[in-house]
């Protein structure tokens, strides 16, 4: 009966979840094989997988528990139960059972719920039910346990005791057994009985049920006329349970796998006045351990890979997990045109989660870009937000991280390397010469690679047996006749390094004279970047990293990473870097960091998977905000023609963050230095320049509305604004069709200092949403360019220079017409000239070049004399940059 149950209720669950595969995992060590076979029929029978894990007589207790912890942190296994000797039942190996996978339910964790009477969340052990199962009315009844010691020993009285029976236990050597026994109305021998106990110190009519495998019969009534040994019941019956118990197990694993709203305990914040610098408040606040987020959110153990204590690696297997779950709101933080007043978009983004869960209780992730060493070391500083609206550790956050821009760095290099190894081959060794070491004998045999054999299959040639090419089918293979001067791909560094912007390669000797002019980007303008941060899955990162187009051959036809045969070693590079990295704000609310492309130079935006797997973990109602770099009309307007189509994802509302000092630049306000003090321009109230510099506020909302998205407008407010001056602002930008405008203290608060900011975001994504793309991919790429010059921009036209015409009529007949366009502008001014602020009108936009990233899956005009490698100032931020040998501290990041 037991067993037709358990086999409906698995029956019932696999329907529900057809992936399901319930396993149990047994651990043996003795040379029983009766029990293994009983534990496979009768989970057959249920429909459970079982694996057996036969450990060897006599293997020590670490050897056990070992292996118990390799099976807890396999995710295929559901549940685990151990056949072992006695002797090795002790606290130790029961305890390193995973409560959630102790079937036996033999756990302190798992005893303790028993005992507080916990029944719904506890698992009874299969014997101790067995047994109840057995026994019929107990109350007023005595029940003496011999030789039932131990967790097992410890249920069942607990259990006999709540159902009324009076219990006894003793051991078998104990001077009163014979009194006892013979008081007694049932007796449970846990144990082997001894010779020299006999039978007949049982009082007739006394029920004896024994749980040992030995010679006693199994259940019997002493002294009644039926005195056979009764069937193998306990044993059995045991075994029938731990199966019931298996299917316990799986309902509260399939439950764990189901999104479940968070249990989230939020770290307070004690502002000082005035505001301490950012790496005091950040050591000021004592992070939470990163598991403990990670459970607090609803992740899986083995869903995280933790780098120290604040810093956790998310695997993508959860988008599986929970890809029936609804997505949370989308929100993306923009801004006006930047100023070097700065405008705080990253500390909006963060004030705004702080507000959104730790005080109005609404799930919330920001999902930010990681920072490049560049600015870091060069005229930043820092990328982790500000004030009490940051991410923690922010040492940690603004250096290294957990590698990914190294991992980039790494994989762009050997691309780049072996650009020009296949150069040098090709140019020095005859077809047979190269297509023997191409395709070496390798113990005797000789065979294509797999990335050999795809290249075979795109060329046409449909053979596998290297020996059968014709010398024009090898010819064919082994040369891709790559013409140095179209190479496109360049070495990177994460460093602004501004004498690396043109360099000569190849002056070696042993380069045999193969000289070319080539050039380093920064590490985080290389496709290889922009293709993390748009791809969705591991499999689609290697198809893209397969598309990079690197150079042309002498026929003008694409070269890529596939055809170079590095498609696979680029992918084993960045297998950890595509996860996205966990960690907290301020107030202990959840962040992702992963990727970070510049605005100006690339997408500038982090990563799509980020952003898919906060939505899902946020749940339907829900909150994530994510921020796209610079202004609206370079961040946002790349984050919805290109990220989102990646994604698919619709956005639910943009934010759009501006400062009254920044506008007041905007309406002419005097040119500002860094480090010098500020003119009483921006410290006094000047309602005239603010009116003016809210021109360039209401351009960005329209451009915001031609994407038909609701716009909230977040005015960072700082103590020299003026109540007259922050009420102008939010005047015009309502006036101007933001949805609603709010000032925001949350630099100097916290999250409570943007809580209306947070219920307007609110509000506004449950407007109607009528979210449209700016162009169609299929309009001419000249065409797309020409509508976000004039409609993003303001440009009256566009003008392509000769070599960029060239480009766009090789790319179109090459077949990448049809890819979304992603402009390389200066972000400091709408036009392609820093200096003119406000909203310049009537210019001509001059396209300089234009290039393809095939992978990242955009075309990217250059726009004036843009440089994809930026260059340190006369006083870098490394000035102020330390380390304290004693505490090992970093100083001076902020």
């Amino acid at each position: 009966k037991i067993t037709e149950n358990a086999k409906k209720s698995l029956a019932s669950l696999k329907r529900e979840n057809p992936r399901l595969e319930p396993t149990l995992a047994i651990i043996q060590a003795h040379n029983d094989h009766l029990i293994q076979e009983i534990n496979k029929k009768f989970a057959e029978e249920v429909g459970l997988r079982v694996i057996h894990i036969r450990l060897p007589e006599g293997s020590s207790k670490d050897e056990i528990v070992d292996e118990i912890f390799r099976l807890n942190e396999d995710p295929n296994v559901q549940g685990l139960a151990l056949d072992l000797p006695e002797s090795l039942y002790s606290s130790k190996v029961l305890n390193a059972v995973k409560p959630e996978k102790d079937v036996d339910g033999l756990s302190d964790a798992n005893l303790g719920r028993l005992v507080r009477g916990d029944a719904h969340d506890c698992l009874v052990p299969p014997t101790v039910c067995a047994v109840m199962e057995l026994l019929e009315d107990l109350g007023g009844k005595t029940v003496l346990l011999v030789g039932a010691g131990g967790a097992a020993g410890a249920a069942l009285q607990c259990v006999l005791q709540r159902e009324g029976a009076a219990t006894r236990s003793c051991r078998w050597e104990a001077p009163q057994l014979q009194t006892q026994l013979h008081h007694a109305d049932v007796v449970v021998v846990g144990s082997t009985k001894p010779d020299d106990v006999p039978l007949s110190w049982i009082k007739p009519g006394t029920t004896i049920i024994s749980c040992s495998r030995d010679l006693l019969p199994e259940k019997h009534n002493h002294g009644q006329e039926d005195n056979h040994a009764a069937e193998n019941t306990v044993g059995s019956l045991a075994i029938a349970m731990r199966m019931q118990n298996m299917v316990k197990t799986t309902e509260r694993w399939i439950r764990s796998q189901q999104h479940r709203k968070w249990d989230l305990h939020c770290l307070k914040l004690q502002p000082l006045s005035p505001v301490p610098s950012d790496i005091e408040i950040s050591r000021a606040q004592s992070p939470k351990a990163v598991d403990v987020l990670a459970k607090e959110i609803g992740l899986l153990t083995d869903e995280i890979e933790i780098y120290g204590q604040t810093k956790a690696k998310v695997r993508l297997s959860l988008l599986e997990r929970l890809k029936d779950q609804p997505d949370g709101k989308y929100v993306l933080v923009a801004g006006i045109t930047p100023t070097p007043l700065g405008e705080g978009k990253s500390t909006v983004t963060i004030g705004l989660v702080q507000a959104l869960t730790a005080h109005l209780n609404i799930n919330s992730f920001a999902c930010l870009r990681q920072p490049s060493q560049g600015p870091t070391f060069g005229v930043k500083g820092g990328a982790a937000g500000g004030g009490y609206a940051q991410v923690i550790p922010m040492e940690e956050f603004n250096l290294h991280l957990t590698g990914d821009i190294h991992a980039i760095t790494a994989a762009n290099n050997l691309l780049a390397a072996a650009i020009d190894a296949r150069i040098l081959h090709e140019n020095t060794q005859s077809d047979k010469a190269l297509y023997n070491r191409l395709v070496p004998v390798v113990n005797g045999v000789r065979g294509f690679s797999a990335i050999q054999l795809a290249r075979l299959r795109r060329l046409g040639i449909n053979k596998t047996d290297p020996g059968t090419l014709t010398e024009e089918e090898i010819s064919k293979f082994a040369r891709l006749d790559i013409d140095p001067s179209t190479i496109t791909w360049q070495r990177v560094v994460d460093t602004n390094d501004r004498f690396l912007r043109k360099i000569t390669v190849g002056q070696a000797n042993t380069e045999k004279g193969f000289v070319r002019q080539a050039q380093f980007d920064i590490a985080v303008a290389s496709e290889i970047m922009a293709i993390l941060a748009l791809t969705t899955s591991l499999q689609d990162m290697k198809e893209r990293l397969g598309k990079m187009v690197v150079a042309n051959d002498k026929k003008g036809e694409p070269v890529t990473a596939e055809d170079l045969g590095v498609t696979g070693a680029l992918a084993v590079l960045m297998k950890d870097a595509i996860k996205p990295t966990l960690m907290q704000t301020l107030e202990g609310t959840p962040v992702f960091v992963h990727t970070g492309p510049f605005a100006n130079i690339a997408h500038g935006n982090s990563s799509v998977l980020a952003d898919k797997i906060a939505l899902k973990l946020v749940g339907e109602k829900g909150f994530v905000v994510t921020e796209a770099g610079f202004g609206a009309d370079i961040g946002m307007e790349k984050f919805f023609n290109i990220k989102c189509r990646a994604s698919g994802l619709v956005p639910s509302v943009v934010v759009l963050v501006a400062t009254v000092r920044a506008l007041k630049m905007h309406g002419g306000g005097p040119n500002v230095t860094a480090g010098a003090p500020l003119k009483k321009e921006y410290t006094e109230e000047n309602l005239q320049l603010v009116a003016d510099g809210c021109c360039n506020l209401q351009k960005q909302i329209q451009i915001t509305q031609l994407f038909g998205v609701p716009v909230v407008v977040a005015l960072n407010v700082f103590k020299t604004d003026s109540p007259a001056e922050i009420d102008l602002v939010c005047k015009i930008a309502k006036q101007s069709g933001a949805f609603d405008a709010v000032p925001c203290n949350h630099w100097s608060a916290g999250g409570e200092g943007a809580i209306k900011l947070a219920q307007a975001v609110e509000k506004a994504a449950n407007q109607k949403n009528s979210f449209k793309y700016l162009y169609s991919l299929e309009l001419p790429i000249v065409e797309k360019i020409r509508i976000i010059a004039q409609k993003v921009y303001g440009a009256q036209d566009i003008e392509l220079s000769p070599a960029a015409q060239s480009q766009v009529d090789r790319y179109t007949r090459q077949g990448f017409g049809n890819l979304p366009i992603c402009m390389a502008k200066t972000h400091l001014s709408l036009s392609h000239q820093p200096e003119r602020k406000g909203v310049p009108t009537g210019f001509i936009l001059p396209i300089s070049d234009v290039r393809a990233s095939i992978g990242a899956g955009f075309i990217y005009p250059l726009v004036g004399t843009m440089s994809t490698m930026p260059g340190l100032p006369t006083r870098p931020c490394f000035y102020d940059i330390d380390l304290d040998p004693i505490t090992e501290q970093v100083k001076g990041l902020f």
